[in-house]
């Protein structure tokens, strides 16, 4: 079996010759090898393919020249297995009848190669029966009644399709790497050379000369679609030129999605994709739960986070009966049946009083007595539009992550970016530089407002500014200034993140966070504006999930 990574590849030419194909897809959980035999810092798919490569036994690969990372991993594999066909197949840009000849002429050298390595032999005539009888493919499918989506940019791993297909919505075309159907060309005078045109006629990747006309194909195949998944690879700047120009010239919605091809990103990836459609589809209703004449009118909102888990019992006029916020301990399941009993005893209710049940955060799903969830992405916006209808961007600094939501005047989620591959900034963050200052999290953020002296702490990584704290300890600074200059340093992060979203008034902020008033009067100054601050932060995102479950009753 061989190994591909892209379009361009003569694939149907090897499978004329009885050769399995297939396209590599990486799904690993570490680069721990292709750190060390690569860089850290070299493209997440490339490393990725090189940690596959390393667990499963492919003959050899065939590379195509689309990036230095590609060249980079080509050199590792070539050193790594010389008795296996590791091929680099030098793709021209230029795709017109100069470019097909040169193409074909690389072709049939890499198949003489191949020849030459394996024994078996390549005929025209039986190529050519094989594209007779290979299918063609339709390159954009549009369904009614389902939110269709287009996807766009780097290559997009098969998870991201099969997410959105599993939320019901419609792939209505992928132009990535991988993406819209082969061209496959039948010439039965010049085999080969109708085949390398069909190759080269596909839609362009950027570094060919006709990506200018990329652009005009790709907004031409977004007037089908209700919106635009946009994704990139980390480490990988080629498509956020593309990207940046898109969000300026195209209307519909997108969402920019950066994968490193880990399978710890799956959460991360589920939670943007499913607050994306959930901005395109609003909600739609459902049957109240009856027991014989009485209607259950009592809803409630549970938001299972990384540090504490919130409930909220919310009445049919919209009013708050009561609210719980607990722990989450080692088990989200434990930690939710906590905050159940609680808020149950503080509202007086039993659980059968309940007509509906919505749970939302990374949690969401391991709540068994749910009877759906909502990303946080929405129930936040909901739940800030409720406690402040004025309000158009959210900061939210969780215990591990933090967004920046912004939202129209009607309270819709317009717009949103997340920090949740770095704990830098977040709950986490101040608890560990508050062990190293020895005093509680709670004292951090009173203890910075008595600063005198302007500390500028350099790093967010929490293992770097732990030790520039130490180090600043070390110099006899005070507590009280060092608090203060963390406090900025996250401002300075969460700026960052609101200006990805836009910086309009009026502000809000939720989460454990917004508690800690040194990073409330930091991040206050660096936006030149006021926070609102609604009296207990944690309970926005379980007040938007009650919020949810009342839109789901007639």
């Amino acid at each position: 079996m061989l190994g591909y990574i892209c379009k361009y590849a003569p694939v149907e030419i090897f499978e004329s010759m009885g050769v399995e194909m297939e396209r590599i897809e990486p799904e690993v959980s570490n680069f721990n090898h292709a750190d060390m035999k690569m860089h850290p810092n070299i493209c997440s798919f490339a490393k990725g393919v090189l940690e596959e490569m390393l667990q499963k036994d492919y003959e050899g690969i065939i590379l195509t020249t689309c990036c230095d990372s590609i060249r980079r991993l080509y050199d590792v594999l070539k050193k790594e297995y010389p008795k296996k066909f590791i091929y680099m197949l030098d793709t021209p840009r230029i795709t017109k009848d100069a470019g097909i000849v040169l193409y074909e002429k690389r072709i049939r050298q890499m198949v003489k190669a191949y020849e030459s390595f394996c024994g078996k032999h390549f005929c025209e005539e039986t190529f050519l029966e094989f594209l007779k009888k290979k299918k063609k493919t339709q390159e954009i499918s549009v369904k009614k009644d389902v939110p269709n989506i287009g996807i766009a940019g780097a290559r997009a791993n098969a998870s991201i399709k099969e997410i959105l297909e599993k939320n019901k919505a419609n792939v209505a075309f992928d132009v990535t790497c991988t993406g819209l159907a082969r061209k496959v060309l039948v010439d039965e005078r010049e085999v080969l050379t109708g085949y390398t045109r069909g190759l080269l006629s596909q839609f362009p990747c950027m570094r060919m000369e006709t990506a200018a006309n990329r652009e005009e194909l790709i907004l031409r195949y977004m007037d089908s679609v209700d919106g635009i998944v946009y994704h990139t690879v980390q480490f990988c700047d080629n498509y956020s030129y593309e990207y940046a120009w898109l969000k300026e010239v195209v209307k519909k919605p997108m969402l920019q999605l950066e994968t490193d091809y880990t399978r710890q990103s799956y959460g991360q990836v589920l939670t943007r994709l499913q607050a994306f459609l959930e901005s395109l589809t609003g909600n739609k209703k459902a049957k109240i739960k009856k027991t014989g004449e009485k209607e259950r009118m009592y809803v409630m909102g549970i938001d299972s986070g990384s540090t504490s888990t919130n409930a909220v019992i919310m009445d049919k006029d919209r009013k708050i009966l009561a609210f719980s916020v607990v722990r989450t301990g080692a088990k989200s399941g434990e930690s939710a049946n906590k905050v159940l009993k609680d808020v149950l005893q503080k509202a007086g209710l039993k659980q059968e009083d309940l007509a509906r049940i919505v749970s939302t955060g990374y949690g969401r799903v391991s709540i068994p007595f749910a009877d759906e969830n909502v990303t946080e992405i929405s129930c936040h916006g909901r739940g800030a539009h409720y406690f402040n209808p004025k309000i158009r961007t959210i900061l939210d600094i969780g215990g591990q992550d933090s967004k920046g939501i912004k939202l129209s005047k009607t309270g819709e989620v317009s717009d949103f970016v997340m920090n949740d591959k770095c704990a830098a900034g977040t709950g986490r963050f101040l608890e560990m530089i508050a062990r190293t200052l020895e005093i509680d999290v709670d004292e951090l953020g009173p203890v910075a407002l008595e600063s005198k002296e302007n500390i500028e702490i350099t790093s967010m990584c929490s293992v770097f500014a732990e030790s520039e704290v130490i180090s600043l300890i070390a110099n006899n600074k005070e507590k009280s200034d060092i608090a203060a200059g963390v406090c900025r340093a996250i401002a300075n992060k969460a700026y960052s993140l609101l200006k990805r979203v836009g910086v309009e008034p009026e502000f809000m902020m939720t989460g454990g966070v917004a508690k800690n008033p040194g990073v409330v009067k930091a991040v206050e100054e660096k936006i030149g504006a006021p926070l609102y601050i609604c009296p207990e932060p944690e309970i926005v995102g379980a007040t938007g999930a009650a919020l949810y479950a009342l839109d789901k009753m007639e």
